[in-house]
C-alpha cells in the first residue's frame, strides 16, 4: 500500500470500512463512512443535542416551541385549540378587484390596466382607448 496514513475506518462496529473520504459526525465526533454518517444510521447518542426539529402549525405557518421530553403533536394540538391565530377568513380574500369602468362590462382583473388618454381603469378586452370609447385626450385615433 502507497499511502497508509490516507483514509479512517468507519467508527461503525459493523462496518469497519477504510473511507478515504471519512465525514465527522457533527453531535458525537466520531468518524463515519457515507452509509452510516446520519444520526440514524449509526445511532447516535448525542443527536439529540443537534438533531432538533421545530414544529409548525399548519394553520396559521407559526413555529411551536417544544421542550425536551414533551410530544410535539399534543403541543401543535394544544396550540390549535388555545393560541392559534388562524383566521378563516383572511384565506378568502379577493384577487379580482379591479372592476372595468365600461358601461355594462362587469369583469374584473387582478392588475390595474389603465388608460393613458382618460386614466380609466379597464379589462383586457376593453383596455384599448377604441374599445372603451375613450373620452381622454384630443387626438384623433386611428383603427390601424
Amino acid at each position: 500500500m502507497e499511502f497508509p496514513e490516507l483514509g479512517e475506518h468507519c467508527s461503525e462496529r459493523a462496518c469497519k470500512q477504510l473511507d478515504f473520504l471519512p465525514l465527522k459526525c457533527d453531535a458525537c465526533g466520531e468518524v463515519f463512512c457515507k452509509n452510516h454518517i446520519r444520526y440514524d444510521d449509526h445511532r447516535c447518542s448525542s443527536a439529540y443535542k443537534k438533531n432538533v426539529q421545530v414544529p409548525v402549525c399548519p394553520l396559521c405557518n407559526t413555529p411551536i416551541p417544544v421542550q425536551r421530553g414533551e410530544v410535539p403533536d399534543i403541543v401543535v394540538g394544544a396550540h390549535m385549540d388555545k393560541d392559534c391565530k388562524y383566521n378563516p377568513a383572511q384565506q378568502k380574500q379577493r384577487i379580482f378587484t379591479n372592476k372595468c369602468l365600461k358601461p355594462g362590462c362587469k369583469r374584473k382583473e387582478m392588475m390595474k390596466v389603465v388608460c393613458e388618454q382618460c386614466g380609466g381603469n379597464f379589462c383586457i378586452k376593453h383596455r384599448h382607448p377604441l374599445d372603451h370609447d375613450c373620452k381622454g385626450s384630443s387626438h384623433p385615433t386611428s383603427k390601424a
